[in-house]
């Protein structure tokens, strides 16, 4: 499987890399992207199997990614791992088509019991 994991921080690329190691998901490809905009590029060009975006990015946020995806036919498994978790977000991002918000502080259990209903 291969996971694309935007973040516009590469230590929290690297955090949410080490936490799905600890969750037991360590054997994936992963490719990371520092924006919205570059994620949505590279589902086109990496053709990943699930999308592990933040929410607040620069040039493209995250939720503007997901529309664009989905407006475009995408179907790929998208989620948030955010430290926005509110009812709010987590109702805009379902409707928009994401599988699942994980907000940060996470652990890797929270990571597990999200990527089972898409792995």
């Amino acid at each position: 499987m291969k996971i694309l994991i935007a973040d516009d921080s590469r230590v929290m690329r690297q955090i949410v890399i080490r936490t799905l190691r600890q969750a037991g998901h360590g054997g994936h490809d992963i490719v990371e992207a520092e924006n919205g905009r570059q994620a949505l590029e590279m589902v086109q060009t990496e053709a990943p199997d699930l999308v592990l975006s933040d929410w607040n990015m620069p040039e493209m946020n995250g939720i503007d990614c997901l529309s664009a995806l989905r407006a475009s036919g995408s179907t790929v498994a998208f989620g948030f791992v955010t430290s926005e978790g509110s009812e709010e977000m987590r109702e805009r991002a379902a409707s928009a088509g994401a599988a699942f918000l994980i907000a940060k502080p996470f652990t890797p259990e929270a990571f597990d019991d999200a990527l089972r209903s898409v792995i």
